[in-house]
Parts: structure tokens; sequence; C-alpha cells
């Protein structure tokens, strides 16, 4: 069996299904299945204790609010598993990218900005947002524990629904700006997380083209 968190072919499949899937017209997201049990408990040693402090409510300009109920580490340490992990992912997508004829990202990709947010049971989750143009390529959710539901939408009122499987144990995919020549707003997906009944440890990460 391989080691927690390490490069294999299975892991390789998984992620060009992932971006095959990605890279049709109109998909924005996807996800399928990649972490072990031996994974997730890794990552969860190390996030459950970090430090959090509790996100601002309500962020975005007047009329695109976006709720916020939970508490985030960020940015949260490439390091130990969390290090291991993006490491792997980063791995990943090289070696992906190495066996198509043609990238599904064209330029530079490093997943400098770490997210880890803990979501408590009953919470009002995030609102319907999208992320920031300045993150390229791809963005990774993963969820390590709880229940919860993580949704793509048409607009900012949740019209057309579909919900994405990010239950622990799978990798979510969302495209963003230079995946497979995607620019501006139709990039992005619109997505939102509800129904947290059980709560909710997951971790995001992004290539942030502006890292501070």
């Amino acid at each position: 069996m391989a080691k927690p968190l390490t490069l294999t072919e299975g892991r390789i499949r998984a992620m060009t299904t992932a971006f095959e899937d990605l890279s049709q017209d109109g998909v924005l997201a996807t996800s399928v299945p990649f972490f072990s049990p031996d994974d997730l408990n890794l990552l969860i040693k190390q996030c459950s204790k970090l430090p959090m402090r509790q996100a601002k409510p309500r962020v975005g300009a007047a009329g695109r609010e976006v709720i916020q109920d939970f508490d985030i580490c960020f940015p949260a340490p490439r390091e130990r598993a969390l290090g291991q992990l993006a490491d792997l992912l980063e791995e990943t997508i090289a070696e992906v990218q190495n066996r198509v004829a043609t990238p599904f990202i064209d330029e530079a990709f490093r997943l400098n900005d770490v997210a880890v947010q803990h979501y408590h049971p009953q919470s009002q989750g995030i609102g319907v947002h999208m992320d920031a143009l300045r993150y390229r390529g791809v963005v990774f959710i993963i969820t390590l524990a709880g229940q919860s539901s993580l949704s793509t939408c048409s607009d900012r009122d949740g019209n057309d629904a579909r919900i994405i499987n990010d239950q622990p144990g799978q990798l979510a995919v969302l495209s963003a700006p230079g995946f497979c020549g995607r620019e501006g707003e139709g990039s992005r997906a619109l997505h939102y997380v509800h129904d947290v009944t059980g709560g909710r440890l997951s971790i995001g990460l992004r290539h942030d083209t502006r890292p501070n």
C-alpha cells in the first residue's frame, strides 16, 4: 500500500479524469475519489490543531454580499501534512500535463494559497460566490470530516444548483482562469457550502498570481 499523500498511478488517472471532465463545455466543477483514510487522518491531525479565527460574517460589495459562517486558518502553513498535500497535487498535475498533447494549464502553477476552514454543526456555511480572477488554473476543495454539501449554481440566487461530491475522500476541482484557455467570468464556478448538519473541516488550495 502506498504511503499517505504520495504520487501513484491511480492518482494520476484520477486527476486526468477530473481535468478531462472539467474541460467539457459548461463544466466548471467536478470531483474524483483521491484520498485514503490514512491521508485524511494525517491531514486531520494537523488541521485540527491549527490556530483559527472567526471569518468576517459578510464580505463583498453591497448587493453581492457573501455570508461566511466558519472559522479559518489563513494562510495555513505549507508544512508537514499540508506541505505533502500541496506537493502531491502539484506533482500529480505535472505528470498529467506531461502525458497529454495539449496541456490543460498553460502556465506555471504553484499552490501558494492554502486555507483551512472549520464549520460548526448547523453553520450557515458560505454563500454563493466566485473565487477572484487572480486565482488561476484550478481550485481544489478537500473535505476532511463532517457532513455538508458543496454546490454550484447558475446565478447568485442559487438557481440550477448541482451538488458536487466533496465528501471525505473526494477531491473537488473547480475551473479557474487559465484552464483550457478559459478567461473572464465564464471561467469560474459560482459555488457555495450549505446543509452543514455534521460540521465540516476542509482545505482550499489555489494558485494566487498576486500573493501578498
